[in-house]
């Protein structure tokens, strides 16, 4: 059995990851920290493990194998520096850091030290995303032109954050709203199947006034191959679609772009008697494991894990492109 320490409850997605490593037949809870004492607390109590305010007990007991990491943003750095001076293995909730600095620290410190890292960006596992991969890889779409990716709920008209959860409309704790946390998804993915970002340009706003901090946005990239990238995000979306949109020279692949559609894929290069077509693509790759899955496994069985603390740090950089392209008024690159 892996023995875990979770360090930090804050996160709204902390209950479900504590709950995962319950489920899970090679891994158990030995420990909770949090420097919440009523958090960590009722964590202790919901989960059966003990909870301590200590942070070197929760990361240098011989007890504790490896970490999951539900604390605020801003506190990463810290919680990462002290399991892994202890060589301990970490999984991580996004975003990895809130400066890239620090995530060029934490990335040398994660080689250094030959842990299994692992940041939860679970849309890289979805057999739809997989397929958009796919399908550049072997270059269905020519050469690519631009890429739209939209990602929205209404946290902000409906008010979503208060309690336990404040901390997300805190920007000295989360980094940034609703981009930085709800924006990391389809950031992450662009990043991923478009490359280095050469230059970006952003506004960034608060438009409903629930909370003080960023509620919509919108950003357009330049990428290093010569494509656009345009990013949309916002806690202020009551309807509609959040798609992800490719264009090439030779075809255009689209997913959610209508509410309740799927995939819809054209291509000069996929011809029937001669004339283009346009279909529904059904036969998609199988989705991977989960991120956790995929890092418990690792530490136990050495396998393969196909997300890696350099895309956590490629993250950080893209949103903090965005964050001082909008906060300057003016053109940014890397």
């Amino acid at each position: 059995m892996l023995r875990i320490s979770l360090l930090g409850m804050a996160h709204v997605h902390a209950n479900g990851y504590a709950q995962h490593v319950v489920n899970h037949k090679e891994a158990e809870i030995v420990c909770i920290w949090d420097d919440d004492s009523a958090r960590g607390k009722a964590a202790a109590e919901q989960f059966g493990a003990p909870w301590t305010a200590d942070l070197e007990e929760a990361t240098g007991s011989a007890d504790v194998e490896a970490v999951v990491v539900n604390a605020p943003t801003s506190q990463h750095p810290e919680v990462y520096k002290a399991a892994l001076k202890h060589g301990k293995h970490l999984f991580t909730e996004k975003a990895l850091t809130v400066t890239t600095a620090d995530s060029d620290e934490i990335v040398r410190l994660v080689h250094d030290s030959g842990v299994k890292f692992m940041i939860s960006l679970p849309s890289r596992t979805r057999p739809e995303i997989l397929f958009m991969k796919q399908v550049i890889d072997k270059g269905w779409l020519g050469k690519i032109t631009l890429m739209r990716a939209r990602i929205a709920h209404s946290a902000a008209l409906d008010k979503w954050f208060s309690g336990g959860s404040a901390w997300f409309a805190d920007e000295r704790l989360a980094g940034g709203g609703a981009l930085f946390d709800l924006g990391c998804h389809t950031t992450d993915v662009m990043r991923w199947l478009m490359g280095a970002p050469k230059s970006v340009i952003a506004k960034v706003q608060n438009l409903s006034g629930a909370y003080p901090i960023d509620d919509n946005s919108a950003a357009v990239i330049e990428f290093e191959s010569g494509a656009l990238g345009i990013l949309d995000t916002a806690w202020v979306h009551r309807a509609g679609p959040n798609p992800y949109e490719l264009y090439g020279t030779d075809g255009y692949l689209g997913y959610g772009a209508a509410p309740g559609s799927g995939l819809v894929l054209t291509s000069t290069q996929l011809k029937v008697e001669g004339m283009s077509v346009t279909i529904n693509p059904t036969d998609l790759p199988q989705p991977l494991s989960s991120p956790m899955d995929q890092w418990i496994s690792a530490i136990l069985h050495g396998t393969e894990m196909t997300i890696t603390v350099e895309d956590g740090r490629n993250l950080t950089e893209m949103l903090e492109l965005i964050y001082t392209a909008a906060r300057e008024g003016r053109e940014v690159t890397p």
